[in-house]
């Protein structure tokens, strides 16, 4: 198994319909509660373990989580509320070395990404089948619509509780 991508690679939906879109809503929405079960339990020292050589360790993983599904977010709410917006990318390595991830502790990240995920779920419950077409510009990976976007995170979520449960079986733990 690649360590890297422990549910697969993301691959993007080919044509997204009613029931497909409501399914990955709907692993967006178990996304908070999967991640705090991966972490269960963990010492400190075990927070401080890649789950891959050279990979960021899982207290990484765990905020990395709500700050991608934060950008994720606002992403949603600009391509919704304007036409096409270009967004802004972020530098995630670099998000990921700042001193919050080290020194902030988990539980903090994972009452963060219960309360987004209310608010991004509830939107993305109230879109319209239209919505799900608009979309917004990344300055490095072109157009990207709704549909794009909701199936991704339905990936995103899962393949980062993927490191930490196969971290966790992997070591014993």
């Amino acid at each position: 198994m690649d360590l890297r991508y422990p549910t697969g690679e993301f691959r993007a939906p080919g044509a997204p319909n009613a029931a497909s879109r409501e399914q990955a809503i709907a692993a967006i929405a178990d996304t908070p509660a999967r991640l705090r079960a991966a972490v269960r339990n963990l010492d400190e020292d075990q927070l401080d373990t890649a789950y891959r050589p050279g990979g960021w360790t899982l207290r990484q993983v765990v905020h990395h989580v709500p700050d991608s599904h934060l950008n994720a977010y606002v992403r949603t709410k600009l391509a919704l509320t304007e036409s096409e917006p270009v967004i802004k990318p972020y530098d995630e390595a670099a998000w990921a070395a700042l001193v919050d991830t080290s020194t902030v502790p988990v539980d903090v990240s994972l009452d963060l990404l219960d309360a987004l995920h209310r608010r991004w779920v509830a939107l993305l419950g109230a879109c319209r089948e239209q919505d799900f077409q608009r979309a917004y510009v990344h300055p490095e990976f072109g157009r990207h619509t709704l549909d794009y976007l909701v199936a991704l995170y339905a990936w995103h979520g899962p393949h980062h509780v993927a490191h930490i449960t196969t971290t966790r079986a992997r070591l014993g733990w």
